[in-house]
C-alpha cells in the first residue's frame, strides 16, 4: 500500500502545479467579426456595428474607439429606447460585446469625409488590459441588416 502512496502523491502534486499561473486561458483573447457601418444619411455622423468576442478567462473594458474618418467617436448604450453616452463597456470573460442596431453602437461624429457604400473605414479599439485591435469596417448600403 505504501508503495502507490508515493506515485499517487507525486501525481497529485504534478497536476495541481499544472493548474497553476502560466494558463493562456487567464488573460483576455479578444477577437472582432460582423463589423459594419452603415452608409451614413448625415455629412456630419455615422453609426456603427461590430461583435467583440473574448475567448479568454479574464474580462476586459473597451475604453475607447478611434477612426481616421471621424474627429471623434463616441460610445452608446440603449436602454428602454432612449440612447446615452457612455465611457466604457464591459467585456465579459467567455463571453461577447454586440453593437447592434437598436442596442449598444459607435457614432462616429465630426465626419472628415462622407464613407460611400464599398468604402471601407478603419477603426482602432482601446482597451483597459488588451492592447488595441485595429478593425477593416465595411461600409454597407444604408437599409443594410444583417441576417444574424
Amino acid at each position: 500500500m505504501r508503495r502507490l502512496a508515493v506515485p499517487a502523491a507525486a501525481l497529485a502534486g504534478a497536476l495541481a502545479l499544472a493548474g497553476c499561473g502560466g494558463s493562456d486561458d487567464s488573460d483576455a483573447e479578444l477577437s472582432v467579426a460582423a463589423s459594419y457601418m452603415p452608409q451614413p444619411v448625415s455629412a456630419d455622423m455615422a453609426a456603427g456595428f461590430l461583435t467583440i468576442t473574448n475567448k479568454g478567462g479574464t474580462k476586459d473594458e473597451l475604453t475607447s474607439v478611434t477612426s481616421d474618418v471621424a474627429g471623434e467617436v463616441t460610445m452608446h448604450d440603449t436602454v428602454g429606447g432612449a440612447m446615452r453616452e457612455v465611457t466604457s463597456f464591459a467585456v465579459p470573460a467567455h463571453g461577447q460585446l454586440v453593437f447592434k442596431s437598436g442596442g449598444n453602437h459607435l457614432m462616429f461624429e465630426k465626419l472628415k469625409r462622407k464613407p460611400k457604400q464599398g468604402d471601407t473605414v478603419t477603426v482602432e479599439l482601446k482597451f483597459a488590459k488588451s492592447g488595441p485591435v485595429t478593425v477593416e469596417m465595411p461600409v454597407r448600403s444604408a437599409t443594410y441588416n444583417p441576417s444574424t
